[in-house]
């Protein structure tokens, strides 16, 4: 057998269990470094929306075992809009909290000590109550708020950094990865948690769709720095890291 690349190497490395690497590593929060806020602060003046409080929902009544069943990835959408109360639901469902203390949040999906490394942004097209544009889901507040970008030209400029897998939905989650929020408890062992986590968030959105008669698709495959560019983040200490377009289901919108 010929050598193995070292690239693939690297990354079947990246795959293992490394928790020995962080032995006699100094974390910042074994120094005592205050601990990273949970979410990022909403833009001065920026427009909120509250969304529908978790105990008030009353749609996603579907079994798991059904919900679980019918899930596919789901790359047809019909025009439809979704409900802010729908929309309050699918927000609840991947980062919903649960639980709440000035230092941990337990939230609706499992994440590596309780880090919870991502911000929600959401590319708003047919939403009810919820005017199109940009917006980042605050999940302290369970409320969003608009980011400062043209609605004019976005899709265009979403689809190609999504490589042209918008399908035409109604809502576009965007998931960027905040590592030190991470990294300030496991050090170099924080990135693979990081993906780990990613896929949690992305299965409870799948499941929660499939519940209201919505579709999703997880996509890994997009323009890096096209996307960073589109959220206005730095690609350092905040990059994309994961996507799904949801809409109304289409019937023969299965992959």
């Amino acid at each position: 057998m010929s050598p193995i690349d070292p690239r693939l190497a690297a990354g079947r490395r990246f795959l293992k269990a490394n928790w020995s690497d962080i032995e006699g590593v100094t974390t910042e929060q074994s120094t005592g470094v205050p601990v990273p806020a949970m979410e990022k602060p909403c833009p001065p003046g920026a427009a909120v929306v509250d969304l529908v409080p978790a105990d008030r929902l009353t749609v996603g009544t579907l079994s798991v075992r059904e919900a679980i069943a019918g899930r596919r990835s789901r790359r047809a959408f019909s025009p439809g809009s979704l409900s802010l109360e729908e929309l309050s639901y699918l927000l609840w469902a991947t980062q919903g909290i649960a639980k709440l203390t000035p230092k941990w949040s337990l939230r609706t999906s499992p994440s590596g000590g309780a880090r919870h490394p991502f911000e929600t942004y959401l590319a708003v097209f047919r939403v009810d109550g919820v005017e199109p544009g940009l917006w980042r889901y605050q999940p302290v507040e369970h409320r969003l708020c608009r980011l400062s970008r043209s609605v004019e030209g976005m899709a265009a400029e979403l689809d190609a950094a999504l490589f042209e897998q918008l399908f035409g939905c109604a809502v576009a989650f965007l998931w960027t990865a905040v590592p030190y929020r991470t990294e300030w408890r496991y050090h170099v062992v924080s990135h693979k948690v990081i993906l780990l986590d990613a896929g949690h968030v992305c299965q409870n959105l799948y499941l929660a769709c499939e519940s209201i008669g919505c579709g999703a698709c997880a996509l890994g495959a997009y323009d890096q720095q096209a996307l960073d560019r589109f959220l206005g983040v730095d690609g350092e200490e905040e990059m994309a890291i994961y996507a799904a377009p949801v809409g109304r289901r289409k019937p023969g919108g299965e992959g």
